[in-house]
């Protein structure tokens, strides 16, 4: 094939299809032709690949065939409706899937960082792990408490946001491996478990639940659920039940995926309050309130309005424009 003989001859009707699909507007006759003259590029741009592939050419056609496809099958925008739809019905739906395995995380790293904590202090060579007991003693004293207003509010905000964004992805996108979840649980049952040992030691447990409650309580629980989110796709991964195992961790995947977006969300509403609220001057009373009110509004929209969103008939799973059809199962 010639290419330059081949662009010659239709080089008019490639300049027809650009500038009728550059229009804002067509009427009915434009809108046909456009659809005719679709078609006939589509077929250029086949007997190019096939027969003489110049890259520019057929760039130039892709290209083309691309933004008359837009006037051919419209353009999806996202509009209000469709996120309070999402945040309304997709968003918890999808949280209260894993509801449980969030709740069940958060009792087995509580209940373990008590534990670590009560060894951690009625062991003193564990405590020396930790440092000396000037080390601890200034960590109780000055340091613990320091890290709260040692930055700008802003900046902290943000860093502790990322931070926890990221550790909640890891929980969520290494989930698969059933160990990563577990490995970051363990670093925060030996975290929180040493902390907690120090601030004992030195009487100041009162200080110790002032600055986590205000915004640990959601940060944590954030966290918690990403973990079980995790590892639930881990048991579907293993037990995948009457699904077919590759449809089962597509579906649990892509509910992972809006539970990724709610925690993100919850996140940063937990690194606003630690970044303007802990650190802050108010009544530690009010701080704690906050933190409490916080925690409260994330597992009342888990519960609540999952439920719901559930009992309308939302799985929490891809819907709308990206549904996805569903055979029955027997089992």
């Amino acid at each position: 094939m010639d290419i330059d003989s081949f662009g010659a001859v239709r080089e008019a009707r490639w300049e027809r299809l650009r500038r009728l699909s550059g229009s804002r507007r067509l009427t009915g006759a434009e809108a046909d032709e456009l659809t005719r003259l679709y078609q006939a590029t589509a077929g250029d741009l086949a007997a190019v690949r096939s027969a003489a592939p110049e890259p520019t050419v057929v760039s130039r056609l892709s290209v083309l065939l691309a933004s008359a496809r837009v006037w051919l099958t419209g353009a999806h925008t996202v509009s209000t409706r469709d996120v309070s739809h999402y945040l309304s019905t997709g968003l918890p739906a999808a949280l209260y899937r894993v509801r449980w395995w969030g709740i069940g995380v958060t009792v087995a790293v509580l209940a373990l960082a008590w534990l670590s904590a009560w060894w951690t202090l009625t062991h003193p060579e564990a405590l020396e792990l930790i440092g000396s007991p000037e080390a601890r003693a200034a960590i109780a004293e000055e340091e613990f408490a320091s890290y709260y207003t040692e930055y700008d509010s802003s900046s902290f905000s943000a860093f502790v946001w990322t931070n926890n964004a990221w550790l909640a992805a890891q929980c969520i996108g290494f989930g698969l491996t059933g160990v990563f979840p577990l490995f970051l649980m363990y670093n925060t049952v030996i975290q929180l478990g040493a902390a907690g040992a120090v601030m004992a030691e030195a009487g100041a447990l009162d200080i110790y639940f002032q600055l986590l409650a205000p915004h640990g309580l959601l940060e944590l629980s954030a966290v918690f659920v990403a973990a079980g989110t995790g590892l639930r796709l881990f048991w579907t991964m293993l037990v995948p039940g009457p699904r077919p195992r590759a449809r089962a961790l597509a579906e649990e995947g892509r509910g992972a995926m809006g539970v990724a977006l709610g925690l993100v969300i919850a996140l940063f509403a937990s690194g606003l309050i630690e970044g303007f609220v802990t650190g802050s001057a108010l009544p530690w009373w009010l701080k704690v309130l906050i933190g409490v009110i916080a925690v409260a509004a994330f597992w009342m929209y888990v519960f609540l309005a999952g439920r719901a969103a559930t009992l309308a008939g939302s799985r929490g799973d891809t819907e709308g424009d990206f549904a996805t059809d569903q055979v029955a199962l027997a089992g």
